[in-house]
């Protein structure tokens, strides 16, 4: 279904003749050179086209004749363009051990030159057209000792390079005559193909060539930089029926272009690319399916707003709030913007690194309606008050809470893989967060002492979701901002604890060191019974303090602590469960939070700074 859907998606984009994708015969490659000839063949200049605008040089994509995959000992050169070993003879040997391996090197380099010249003598030797006239001319009076000679620039070793005539703007492999031959090769390839090797295409469903290797998937974060697969077979164990290759998963030629091109057309980089996120080893791609082309960008824009709220514009993000705010209250999604149908089809993928080929982390298909209320509900279950976030934190802002933190941030390294991929599948298909997710938060709170509101949102997402689905480890509702009428022994300790806190800093003010949460937090939501009566006899002596400098700050803290003590059990519970710890951190950040609110008399906190 995931190829399929890949297939019907490229038809589509050529349909709409989209940027930057490749028709079939095409790949879009990164090409960082190109050599201006003369009629006669001769280098009239070499030109460094590659993207400079960063802080480092970066290769232009442009779409030339399609790539393949090259064995180690193959020597298959591409059409029109290639690196320089193939079409100078000229390669790296600076990380060579010894001269034995670089003398190999230089040798290996030759023969893919003169598999390069073979080849184009024999696609372009009858050809009249002077562009290809002159590349033939350039390369039989090419020797690689010219390079250095001709003072071509030594970052182009190993580089891609493509070929233009000197006073033209079209590159060579662009000319009508050089798409004549690329499409005469192609079509002799696939009548070779479909000669040797025809069955059912399991996308298309017709007798076609099966393809034998599939093309590269290039983009997704972790994989081999050359691309990965998603369908493979290099090893016996995999095979069926004694079948080699994709003769196992029979997909035609024109099949696997069109997928792996589509996919990868959705995983190119650049800020322009709104359907594409990173959620910890995921790379997700998403796209509509509609009526017209408006109605899916203006679905593939909506979705993209939704899932990675914009954290630097703030007009665009309250726009988002406000979205997810009404979608939450059941309007209908047609409601909110033009374009915008809410039958109109979208599918999810996530792909994860796994050595030279890719796993599926989830594959979600649904109307854009029904995954808007799934979003809006998990913005539901995580929300507190008073809300821990001026912008509505992305899914990767959430999941890198569960990482350890290191001067209030984590590292993308240090989050779960599993745990990235699992959480994403929770919000997209609506079901229960990951159980380790909460298992995860709070063993975080405990290492690193970050009691964040992010962190504190995650644990109330989590036991929020589970009581939805039944899933009750108490009879109250988890609560969305301070509930003095719980009775719920997790959620009364946090509160508890967050007073004593208070009590502490305002007792001992700037000199305090490191105060009882940097202390005493892990022991006291795991053990309270050990903790918290030692907590409460030091905070009596914090108090007789306090009634001297502050006698009214000293009533009010009295009256909180003996508010929730009375509503306690006689004695401290011994432990508590862990979703009874999630109870605390809710608690403590509704209390603690509550003094932060009276204090500056602010209703919109960010507790990750105040916390």
């Amino acid at each position: 279904m995931i190829l399929q859907a890949l297939n019907r998606y490229y038809e589509r984009l050529i349909e709409q003749q989209a940027e930057d994708v490749a028709p079939a015969g095409c790949s879009p490659e990164k090409i960082s050179f190109e050599i201006l000839l003369t009629p006669e063949g001769d280098v009239a200049q070499v030109n460094d086209i590659r993207d400079t605008s960063g802080k480092k040089p970066q290769p232009r994509m442009l779409l030339v004749p399609a790539s393949f995959k090259r064995s180690g000992t193959g020597a298959k050169p591409f059409f029109l363009w290639d690196k320089t070993s193939y079409v100078l003879g000229i390669t790296s040997t600076a990380k060579c051990r010894d001269d034995r391996e670089k003398e190999d090197l230089l040798a290996k380099a030759t023969k893919h030159y003169q598999a390069f010249l073979e080849f184009h003598e024999a696609c372009l030797g009858n050809s009249d057209d002077p562009g290809l006239k002159a590349l033939l001319s350039f390369l039989r009076g090419w020797s690689p000792a010219q390079f250095e000679a001709r003072g071509f620039p030594p970052d182009m070793v190993d580089a891609n390079l493509v070929f233009r005539l000197d006073g033209e703007h079209c590159y060579l492999h662009d000319r009508p005559a050089a798409r004549a031959v690329g499409a005469r090769l192609l079509a002799g390839e696939e009548g070779q193909e479909a000669a040797a090797s025809a069955a059912v295409c399991l996308v298309s469903g017709e007798l076609a060539p099966v393809a034998r290797l599939h093309p590269a998937i290039k983009g997704v974060n972790g994989a081999q930089s050359s691309g990965a697969s998603i369908v493979s077979f290099n090893l016996d164990a995999f095979t069926s029926y004694a079948k080699s290759q994709g003769d196992n998963a029979p997909v035609s030629e024109q099949a696997a272009f069109a997928y792996t091109t589509a996919l990868n057309y959705l995983l190119r980089r650049g800020g322009h690319n709104c359907q594409r996120l990173q959620v910890g080893d995921s790379s997700v791609v998403f796209w509509a399916e509609a009526a017209d082309a408006k109605q899916a960008s203006a679905a593939e824009d909506l979705f993209a707003a939704l899932l990675n709220p914009p954290a630097d514009d703030a007009s665009e993000a309250a726009r988002v709030r406000t979205v997810v705010d009404c979608i939450a209250k059941g309007r209908p999604v047609a409601d909110l913007a033009p374009n915008l149908e809410p039958g109109t089809r979208m599918y999810v993928l996530g792909l994860a690194p796994n050595a030279s080929r890719l796993s599926v982390r989830f594959w979600q298909v649904d109307t854009l309606g029904v995954l808007a209320g799934r979003i809006a509900q998990h913005a539901e279950d995580l929300r507190l008050e008073p809300l821990p976030w001026r912008t509505e934190p992305s899914v990767w802002r959430l999941v890198l809470a569960t990482a350890p933190s290191r001067d209030g941030r984590g590292k993308s390294e240090d989050v779960p893989p599993l745990l990235a991929g699992e959480f994403m599948r929770a919000i997209l298909s609506g079901g229960p967060y990951p159980r380790s997710l909460l298992a995860n938060t709070i063993m975080r709170f405990r290492a690193d002492g970050d009691i964040s509101g992010l962190r504190v949102a995650l644990c109330k997402g989590v036991l929020a979701r589970e009581r939805r689905r039944d899933i009750r480890t108490s009879e109250e509702e988890i609560p969305v901002s301070l509930d003095k009428q719980s009775t719920q022994p997790g959620y009364l300790l946090g509160r508890l604890f967050a007073v004593l806190e208070n009590v502490q800093r305002a007792a001992l003010g700037g000199q305090v060191n490191a105060t009882i949460r940097d202390r005493y937090y892990g022991a006291a939501s795991a053990t309270p019974a050990s903790i918290f009566p030692v907590l409460l006899r030091n905070t009596q002596n914090h108090l007789g303090k306090l009634r001297k400098e502050r006698k009214g700050q000293a009533v009010n803290l009295e009256k909180d602590i003996s508010e929730i003590v009375g509503g306690l059990p006689d004695q401290f519970p011994r432990s508590l469960k862990i979703e009874d710890q999630g109870r605390f951190a809710i608690g403590y950040y509704h209390q603690s939070q509550s003094y932060v609110t009276r204090r500056d008399g602010a209703e919109d906190i960010d507790p990750d700074t105040a916390a």
